[in-house]
């Protein structure tokens, strides 16, 4: 499967953690994926993640308990061996950020493009997402 959102989409590390198990994004990495994965979380869920580890691209406590939450809220379970939710990143939960993402992207495109197209001046558009 590949990714589809445009915040997603084409990032190897991202790609790779859809498709393989020992490419889940767990506590302590960090990189450029992170930061996707920290500005989904905040706008999908408003996840109040700390500076901090977003300035440093860095999965702190802060983003894991965003990835946990943003999980139990949507039951992402693999039910072959948990019972709860965890704070790791795999192949569900990607999936279901993608898929939300794409969704966001799509709705918040048109809601822009709609405002833009009743605006009397292009001096006030918006940029594009």
């Amino acid at each position: 499967m590949s990714l589809e959102s445009k915040l997603f989409k084409g990032d190897a590390k991202l790609e790779t953690a859809a498709r393989q198990d020992s490419a889940h994004v767990l506590l302590g990495a960090s990189g450029a994926h992170v930061l996707k994965i920290q500005s989904a979380l905040m706008l999908l869920d408003d996840a109040k993640i700390d500076s901090g580890e977003t300035e440093q691209s860095s999965y702190g406590s802060s983003t894991a308990a965003a990835v946990k939450a943003y999980k139990e809220k949507r039951s992402i379970i693999n039910h072959s061996y948990q019972t709860q939710a965890d704070n790791i990143v795999g192949k569900m939960t990607i999936a279901s950020l993608d898929q939300e993402m794409l969704k966001f992207e799509k709705s918040e495109g048109n809601r822009l493009c709609n405002r833009d197209e009743n605006r009397s001046t292009s001096a006030n558009t918006i940029p594009p997402l």
